[in-house]
Protein backbone atom coordinates (compact mmCIF):
# COMPACT_ATOMS: atom_id res chain seq x y z
CA UNK A 1 0.00 0.00 0.00
CA UNK A 2 1.27 3.48 -0.83
CA UNK A 3 2.96 5.43 1.96
CA UNK A 4 0.64 8.32 1.06
CA UNK A 5 -2.13 6.40 2.82
CA UNK A 6 -0.44 5.05 5.95
CA UNK A 7 -3.04 3.28 8.12
CA UNK A 8 -0.55 1.88 10.63
CA UNK A 9 -1.55 4.36 13.36
CA UNK A 10 -5.09 5.17 12.24
CA UNK A 11 -8.14 4.16 14.22
CA UNK A 12 -10.90 4.97 11.75
CA UNK A 13 -11.17 5.14 7.95
CA UNK A 14 -14.40 6.44 6.41
CA UNK A 15 -14.79 5.85 2.66
CA UNK A 16 -16.92 8.51 1.00
CA UNK A 17 -18.14 8.90 -2.54
CA UNK A 18 -21.10 8.58 -4.88
CA UNK A 19 -22.62 5.22 -5.71
CA UNK A 20 -20.98 3.15 -8.43
CA UNK A 21 -17.33 4.14 -7.95
CA UNK A 22 -16.31 1.01 -6.03
CA UNK A 23 -16.30 2.65 -2.61
CA UNK A 24 -17.29 -0.59 -0.88
CA UNK A 25 -14.56 -2.55 -2.69
CA UNK A 26 -11.88 0.01 -1.79
CA UNK A 27 -12.97 -0.03 1.85
CA UNK A 28 -12.82 -3.83 1.97
CA UNK A 29 -9.41 -3.86 0.27
CA UNK A 30 -7.95 -1.32 2.72
CA UNK A 31 -9.37 -3.26 5.68
CA UNK A 32 -8.00 -6.58 4.42
CA UNK A 33 -4.51 -5.20 3.78
CA UNK A 34 -4.41 -3.64 7.28
CA UNK A 35 -5.47 -6.98 8.80
CA UNK A 36 -2.80 -8.86 6.85
CA UNK A 37 -0.19 -6.44 8.20
CA UNK A 38 -1.10 -7.44 11.75
CA UNK A 39 -3.91 -5.11 12.83
CA UNK A 40 -7.29 -6.09 14.30
CA UNK A 41 -9.77 -4.62 11.84
CA UNK A 42 -13.54 -4.28 11.56
CA UNK A 43 -15.00 -3.38 8.16
CA UNK A 44 -18.64 -2.36 7.84
CA UNK A 45 -20.28 -2.43 4.41
CA UNK A 46 -23.58 -0.80 3.48
CA UNK A 47 -24.69 -2.01 0.07
CA UNK A 48 -22.09 -4.48 -1.26
CA UNK A 49 -22.41 -6.24 -4.60
CA UNK A 50 -23.37 -9.94 -4.36
CA UNK A 51 -19.86 -11.07 -5.32
CA UNK A 52 -18.30 -8.94 -2.60
CA UNK A 53 -20.81 -10.33 -0.10
CA UNK A 54 -19.63 -13.81 -1.03
CA UNK A 55 -15.98 -12.74 -0.89
CA UNK A 56 -16.35 -11.46 2.68
CA UNK A 57 -18.57 -14.39 3.70
CA UNK A 58 -21.53 -12.14 4.50
CA UNK A 59 -24.14 -13.67 2.20
CA UNK A 60 -27.16 -14.69 4.29
CA UNK A 61 -25.49 -13.85 7.61
CA UNK A 62 -27.07 -11.77 10.38
CA UNK A 63 -25.96 -8.16 10.82
CA UNK A 64 -23.25 -8.96 13.36
CA UNK A 65 -19.44 -8.93 12.96
CA UNK A 66 -18.22 -12.07 11.21
CA UNK A 67 -14.61 -13.33 11.17
CA UNK A 68 -13.06 -13.47 7.71
CA UNK A 69 -10.47 -16.30 7.45
CA UNK A 70 -7.02 -14.98 6.50
CA UNK A 71 -4.78 -18.06 6.82
CA UNK A 72 -4.67 -18.79 3.09
CA UNK A 73 -3.39 -15.24 2.44
CA UNK A 74 -0.34 -15.74 4.69
CA UNK A 75 -0.79 -12.74 7.00
CA UNK A 76 2.36 -10.99 8.16
CA UNK A 77 1.25 -10.83 11.79
CA UNK A 78 -1.49 -11.82 14.20
CA UNK A 79 -4.09 -9.53 12.68
CA UNK A 80 -7.72 -10.40 12.16
CA UNK A 81 -10.57 -9.10 10.03
CA UNK A 82 -14.25 -8.96 10.93
CA UNK A 83 -16.86 -7.93 8.38
CA UNK A 84 -20.34 -6.59 9.05
CA UNK A 85 -23.18 -5.67 6.73
CA UNK A 86 -25.24 -2.79 8.10
CA UNK A 87 -28.93 -3.47 8.78
CA UNK A 88 -30.49 -0.02 9.41
CA UNK A 89 -33.78 -1.45 10.67
CA UNK A 90 -32.06 -3.73 13.17
CA UNK A 91 -29.84 -0.87 14.38
CA UNK A 92 -32.85 1.40 14.85
CA UNK A 93 -34.57 -1.34 16.87
CA UNK A 94 -31.52 -1.63 19.10
CA UNK A 95 -31.57 2.12 19.78
CA UNK A 96 -35.21 1.96 20.79
CA UNK A 97 -34.48 -0.97 23.07
CA UNK A 98 -31.58 0.91 24.63
CA UNK A 99 -33.29 4.25 25.26
CA UNK A 100 -36.94 3.35 25.83
CA UNK A 101 -37.84 4.32 29.42
CA UNK A 102 -39.70 1.05 30.00
CA UNK A 103 -40.29 -2.35 28.45
CA UNK A 104 -43.90 -1.37 27.73
CA UNK A 105 -42.80 1.75 25.83
CA UNK A 106 -40.18 -0.26 23.94
CA UNK A 107 -42.71 -2.87 22.81
CA UNK A 108 -45.25 -0.20 21.88
CA UNK A 109 -42.77 1.68 19.68
CA UNK A 110 -41.39 -1.44 17.99
CA UNK A 111 -44.92 -2.54 17.16
CA UNK A 112 -46.07 0.90 16.01
CA UNK A 113 -46.99 1.09 12.33
CA UNK A 114 -45.56 4.62 12.01
CA UNK A 115 -42.26 3.41 13.46
CA UNK A 116 -42.14 0.40 11.14
CA UNK A 117 -42.46 2.67 8.13
CA UNK A 118 -40.07 5.28 9.52
CA UNK A 119 -37.32 2.83 10.42
CA UNK A 120 -37.28 1.18 7.03
CA UNK A 121 -38.11 3.86 4.51
CA UNK A 122 -37.27 7.36 5.77
CA UNK A 123 -34.58 9.11 3.75
CA UNK A 124 -31.43 9.38 5.82
CA UNK A 125 -32.08 6.42 8.12
CA UNK A 126 -29.23 4.40 6.59
CA UNK A 127 -26.84 7.34 7.02
CA UNK A 128 -27.80 7.85 10.64
CA UNK A 129 -27.70 4.15 11.50
CA UNK A 130 -24.27 3.80 9.89
CA UNK A 131 -23.05 6.47 12.30
CA UNK A 132 -24.69 4.65 15.21
CA UNK A 133 -23.16 1.31 14.21
CA UNK A 134 -19.76 2.99 13.94
CA UNK A 135 -20.08 4.25 17.51
CA UNK A 136 -21.06 0.78 18.75
CA UNK A 137 -18.01 -0.81 17.11
CA UNK A 138 -15.75 1.89 18.52
CA UNK A 139 -17.14 1.46 22.04
CA UNK A 140 -16.68 -2.31 21.83
CA UNK A 141 -12.95 -1.61 21.84
CA UNK A 142 -11.81 -4.91 20.30
CA UNK A 143 -10.37 -3.45 17.08
CA UNK A 144 -7.31 -1.37 16.25
CA UNK A 145 -8.97 -0.03 13.13
CA UNK A 146 -12.52 0.41 11.85
CA UNK A 147 -13.14 0.86 8.13
CA UNK A 148 -16.56 2.22 7.25
CA UNK A 149 -18.16 2.15 3.82
CA UNK A 150 -20.79 4.90 3.83
CA UNK A 151 -24.19 4.71 2.10
CA UNK A 152 -24.28 5.91 -1.53
CA UNK A 153 -24.61 9.70 -1.53
CA UNK A 154 -24.43 12.72 -3.81
CA UNK A 155 -22.63 14.73 -1.15
CA UNK A 156 -20.36 13.88 1.74
CA UNK A 157 -22.72 15.74 4.03
CA UNK A 158 -25.35 12.98 3.64
CA UNK A 159 -23.45 10.69 6.00
CA UNK A 160 -21.25 13.02 8.00
CA UNK A 161 -24.12 15.33 8.90
CA UNK A 162 -26.69 12.54 9.38
CA UNK A 163 -26.78 12.60 13.22
CA UNK A 164 -27.61 16.30 13.30
CA UNK A 165 -30.20 16.03 10.54
CA UNK A 166 -31.95 13.07 12.17
CA UNK A 167 -32.11 14.91 15.48
CA UNK A 168 -33.59 17.94 13.75
CA UNK A 169 -36.28 15.71 12.27
CA UNK A 170 -37.13 14.00 15.54
CA UNK A 171 -37.27 17.27 17.46
CA UNK A 172 -38.78 19.43 14.71
CA UNK A 173 -41.71 21.70 15.37
CA UNK A 174 -43.79 19.72 12.89
CA UNK A 175 -43.46 16.55 14.94
CA UNK A 176 -43.92 18.51 18.16
CA UNK A 177 -47.15 19.90 16.75
CA UNK A 178 -48.41 16.48 15.78
CA UNK A 179 -47.69 15.11 19.22
CA UNK A 180 -48.72 18.19 21.20
CA UNK A 181 -51.44 18.17 23.78
CA UNK A 182 -54.33 20.66 23.63
CA UNK A 183 -52.58 22.85 26.21
CA UNK A 184 -49.32 22.92 24.25
CA UNK A 185 -51.16 23.93 21.08
CA UNK A 186 -52.45 27.14 22.66
CA UNK A 187 -50.47 30.33 22.18
CA UNK A 188 -49.59 32.93 19.54
CA UNK A 189 -49.52 30.28 16.80
CA UNK A 190 -52.42 28.33 18.22
CA UNK A 191 -54.81 29.30 15.41
CA UNK A 192 -52.37 28.14 12.70
CA UNK A 193 -51.59 24.96 14.65
CA UNK A 194 -55.27 24.28 15.08
CA UNK A 195 -55.87 24.83 11.36
CA UNK A 196 -53.10 22.40 10.40
CA UNK A 197 -54.39 19.76 12.79
CA UNK A 198 -57.93 20.30 11.50
CA UNK A 199 -56.83 19.65 7.92
CA UNK A 200 -55.01 16.48 8.97
CA UNK A 201 -58.02 15.33 10.94
CA UNK A 202 -60.24 15.91 7.90
CA UNK A 203 -57.87 13.76 5.81
CA UNK A 204 -58.19 11.05 8.43
CA UNK A 205 -61.99 11.14 8.21
CA UNK A 206 -61.90 10.89 4.44
CA UNK A 207 -59.29 8.14 4.28
CA UNK A 208 -60.14 6.23 7.42
CA UNK A 209 -56.40 5.77 8.11
CA UNK A 210 -56.33 7.54 11.49
CA UNK A 211 -52.93 8.91 10.53
CA UNK A 212 -53.03 11.97 12.77
CA UNK A 213 -53.79 10.07 15.94
CA UNK A 214 -51.23 7.37 15.08
CA UNK A 215 -48.46 9.94 14.51
CA UNK A 216 -49.40 11.77 17.72
CA UNK A 217 -49.18 8.52 19.67
CA UNK A 218 -45.83 7.65 18.12
CA UNK A 219 -44.27 11.07 18.83
CA UNK A 220 -45.44 10.98 22.45
CA UNK A 221 -43.85 7.57 22.91
CA UNK A 222 -40.49 9.00 21.83
CA UNK A 223 -40.58 11.68 24.53
CA UNK A 224 -37.63 11.35 26.88
CA UNK A 225 -35.47 9.49 24.34
CA UNK A 226 -34.08 12.51 22.47
CA UNK A 227 -31.32 13.12 25.04
CA UNK A 228 -29.79 9.71 24.35
CA UNK A 229 -29.89 10.29 20.59
CA UNK A 230 -28.33 13.75 21.00
CA UNK A 231 -25.52 12.45 23.18
CA UNK A 232 -24.54 9.77 20.69
CA UNK A 233 -24.79 12.15 17.75
CA UNK A 234 -22.30 14.47 19.48
CA UNK A 235 -19.97 11.54 20.15
CA UNK A 236 -20.01 10.52 16.48
CA UNK A 237 -19.15 14.07 15.42
CA UNK A 238 -16.18 14.09 17.81
CA UNK A 239 -15.00 10.67 16.62
CA UNK A 240 -15.04 11.73 12.96
CA UNK A 241 -12.82 14.70 13.80
CA UNK A 242 -10.22 12.78 15.80
CA UNK A 243 -6.63 13.06 14.45
CA UNK A 244 -6.57 9.26 14.05
CA UNK A 245 -9.63 9.33 11.75
CA UNK A 246 -9.12 9.52 8.00
CA UNK A 247 -11.72 10.42 5.38
CA UNK A 248 -10.97 8.69 2.08
CA UNK A 249 -12.78 10.04 -0.96
CA UNK A 250 -13.27 7.48 -3.74
CA UNK A 251 -13.93 8.42 -7.37
CA UNK A 252 -13.25 7.23 -10.91
CA UNK A 253 -11.61 9.04 -13.84
CA UNK A 254 -14.86 9.89 -15.62
CA UNK A 255 -16.33 13.34 -16.37
CA UNK A 256 -19.34 13.05 -14.05
CA UNK A 257 -17.27 11.55 -11.22
CA UNK A 258 -14.64 14.29 -11.47
CA UNK A 259 -17.29 16.95 -10.82
CA UNK A 260 -18.80 14.89 -8.00
CA UNK A 261 -15.37 14.59 -6.37
CA UNK A 262 -15.03 18.37 -6.44
CA UNK A 263 -18.49 18.73 -4.87
CA UNK A 264 -17.60 16.25 -2.12
CA UNK A 265 -14.49 18.23 -1.20
CA UNK A 266 -16.59 21.41 -1.07
CA UNK A 267 -19.16 19.68 1.17
CA UNK A 268 -16.43 18.54 3.54
CA UNK A 269 -14.99 22.03 3.65
CA UNK A 270 -18.38 23.45 4.69
CA UNK A 271 -18.39 20.97 7.59
CA UNK A 272 -14.88 22.00 8.61
CA UNK A 273 -13.45 18.68 7.39
CA UNK A 274 -11.05 17.59 4.68
CA UNK A 275 -10.25 14.22 3.10
CA UNK A 276 -7.01 12.52 4.01
CA UNK A 277 -6.69 10.96 0.57
CA UNK A 278 -8.41 10.74 -2.80
CA UNK A 279 -8.42 7.28 -4.40
CA UNK A 280 -9.20 7.03 -8.09
CA UNK A 281 -10.54 3.54 -8.61
CA UNK A 282 -10.51 1.31 -11.72
CA UNK A 283 -7.58 3.01 -13.44
CA UNK A 284 -6.32 1.18 -16.51
CA UNK A 285 -3.11 -0.81 -15.93
CA UNK A 286 0.05 0.09 -17.90
CA UNK A 287 -0.13 -0.88 -21.56
CA UNK A 288 2.61 -2.71 -23.50
CA UNK A 289 4.73 -0.95 -26.12
CA UNK A 290 3.84 -1.54 -29.73
CA UNK A 291 7.40 -2.86 -30.21
CA UNK A 292 6.54 -5.89 -28.08
CA UNK A 293 3.85 -6.83 -30.56
CA UNK A 294 6.09 -6.18 -33.55
CA UNK A 295 8.87 -8.36 -32.11
CA UNK A 296 6.56 -11.21 -31.12
CA UNK A 297 6.63 -14.41 -33.15
CA UNK A 298 3.02 -14.18 -34.31
CA UNK A 299 1.22 -14.31 -37.68
CA UNK A 300 1.17 -10.92 -39.44
CA UNK A 301 -2.62 -10.74 -39.45
CA UNK A 302 -2.77 -11.29 -35.68
CA UNK A 303 -0.08 -8.64 -35.15
CA UNK A 304 -2.12 -6.09 -37.10
CA UNK A 305 -5.22 -6.88 -35.04
CA UNK A 306 -3.29 -6.57 -31.78
CA UNK A 307 -1.80 -3.25 -32.90
CA UNK A 308 -5.28 -1.86 -33.71
CA UNK A 309 -6.54 -2.99 -30.29
CA UNK A 310 -3.54 -1.40 -28.60
CA UNK A 311 -4.17 1.87 -30.43
CA UNK A 312 -7.78 1.87 -29.15
CA UNK A 313 -6.64 1.20 -25.59
CA UNK A 314 -4.02 3.92 -25.84
CA UNK A 315 -6.75 6.37 -26.84
CA UNK A 316 -8.78 5.37 -23.77
CA UNK A 317 -5.65 5.66 -21.61
CA UNK A 318 -4.99 9.17 -22.94
CA UNK A 319 -8.57 10.21 -22.14
CA UNK A 320 -8.22 8.77 -18.65
CA UNK A 321 -4.94 10.63 -18.14
CA UNK A 322 -6.63 13.89 -19.12
CA UNK A 323 -9.35 13.44 -16.50
CA UNK A 324 -6.74 12.51 -13.90
CA UNK A 325 -4.94 15.75 -14.70
CA UNK A 326 -8.21 17.64 -14.31
CA UNK A 327 -8.66 16.07 -10.88
CA UNK A 328 -5.14 17.18 -9.94
CA UNK A 329 -6.06 20.75 -10.87
CA UNK A 330 -9.41 20.74 -9.02
CA UNK A 331 -8.28 19.12 -5.77
CA UNK A 332 -6.39 20.84 -2.92
CA UNK A 333 -2.67 20.86 -3.73
CA UNK A 334 -1.70 18.99 -0.56
CA UNK A 335 -4.33 16.25 -0.92
CA UNK A 336 -2.68 12.86 -1.65
CA UNK A 337 -4.15 11.38 -4.82
CA UNK A 338 -3.77 7.65 -5.37
CA UNK A 339 -4.91 5.28 -8.09
CA UNK A 340 -6.12 1.68 -7.83
CA UNK A 341 -5.84 -0.53 -10.90
CA UNK A 342 -8.89 -1.99 -12.60
CA UNK A 343 -9.17 -5.76 -12.19
CA UNK A 344 -11.31 -6.05 -15.30
CA UNK A 345 -14.32 -7.21 -13.26
CA UNK A 346 -15.81 -7.37 -9.79
CA UNK A 347 -13.54 -8.88 -7.11
CA UNK A 348 -14.49 -12.49 -6.52
CA UNK A 349 -11.89 -13.57 -3.95
CA UNK A 350 -9.93 -12.14 -1.06
CA UNK A 351 -6.84 -12.33 -3.28
CA UNK A 352 -8.55 -9.91 -5.67
CA UNK A 353 -9.00 -7.44 -2.79
CA UNK A 354 -5.33 -7.84 -1.88
CA UNK A 355 -4.37 -7.09 -5.49
CA UNK A 356 -6.41 -3.89 -5.41
CA UNK A 357 -4.89 -2.74 -2.11
CA UNK A 358 -1.33 -3.47 -3.24
CA UNK A 359 -1.87 -1.77 -6.58
CA UNK A 360 -2.45 1.56 -4.81
CA UNK A 361 0.14 4.11 -5.83
CA UNK A 362 0.46 7.86 -6.01
CA UNK A 363 -1.03 9.18 -9.24
CA UNK A 364 1.69 10.25 -11.65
Amino acid sequence: MSAALDLAAGRLVICLGPGGVGKTTIGAALALEAALSGRSVDVMTIDPAPRLLDTLGLQGRPATPHDVPLTALKPRGSGRLRALRLDPKRMFDQLIERYAPSAATRDAILGDRIYRGLSGALAGVADYMAAEQLLDLQREGTSDLIVLDTPPAHEAIDFLDAPRRMLELLSSRALTLLGASREMARGPLGILDFAARTVLAACDRLSGLHLLSDVQTFVRRLEGMYAGFAERAAQVQVLIREPTSTLVLVATAEPQRVEQAREFVSSLDRLGLRPGALIINRVMPPLPDVEEIQCARLPAALKRKLQRNLADFNALKAREAAWLETLHELMPKDLPMLVAEDLGGEPETLKDLVRIARSLRVAS
